[in-house]
């Protein structure tokens, strides 16, 4: 499978650009999308399942979107928790872009679209929402995730939408064997073919409900 949305370097060309309307944090809005990123015309199944499933994000501090694509989780969160800092990061500079752009015309201005290196090291999160790449193979998907959930605040939760028959059950299993003792990951919703594993320190780990 062609994974060139997950590594175009380049901004979308103006005249590529697509408008697509989608429901964000309750509203109606249009978005600009493209092609070489993640579900360009719809906000994706697996998004729409972490939007129901997981508790409202919190109302301050630092929030993560990791795997941004065109943005509708970090776009979401952004309208939600508008005194928090969003940062959207991807690797894929064009899915940066319409971030930006997308931020830009919803009025959304706690929204930094940003490579991971852009991150400052300092910075820590009150939540992780990720619909993440599980396309890019195991190890990629492994790193990816060793190096951001330790960056969760002690009181954090990050929350995962994997779908199940690409190894939702054994992502957990994984995660649990990873970070041992004083981690925990729970299956905290599952719909429409997905899990919702949410994912945090023995004391901060919050489940929905």
């Amino acid at each position: 499978m062609p994974q060139e949305h997950y590594f175009s370097s380049k901004p979308a060309d103006p005249a590529s650009l697509r408008t697509v309307s989608v429901k964000l944090a309750g509203r109606d809005v249009e978005v600009r999308t493209a092609g070489g990123v993640f579900s360009p015309d719809h906000v994706d199944v697996g998004t729409r399942v972490l939007f129901e499933e997981v508790p409202s994000p919190p109302s301050t501090g630092h929030l993560l979107d990791l795997g941004a694509g065109w943005g509708p989780i970090a776009l979401t969160l952004g309208l939600e928790s508008p005194d928090a800092t969003v940062w959207a990061v991807d690797v894929n500079e064009r899915a940066l872009d319409l971030v930006r752009r997308n931020a830009r015309s919803l009025g959304v201005r706690n929204v930094s679209a940003a490579l991971p290196d852009d991150v400052p090291e300092e910075v820590r999160f009150a939540t992780i929402w990720s619909n993440p790449p599980i396309r890019i193979g195991k190890a990629e998907l492994h790193a990816l995730l060793r190096r951001w959930l330790p960056r969760l605040d002690d009181d954090a939760t990050a929350w995962l939408v994997v779908q199940k028959n690409l190894g939702a059950d054994s992502l957990a299993r994984w995660i649990a064997e990873e970070f041992g003792e004083g981690w925990r990951v729970e299956r905290a919703g599952s719909s429409k073919g997905f899990r919702v594993l949410a994912v945090g320190r023995e004391r901060g780990l919050l489940s929905p409900g």
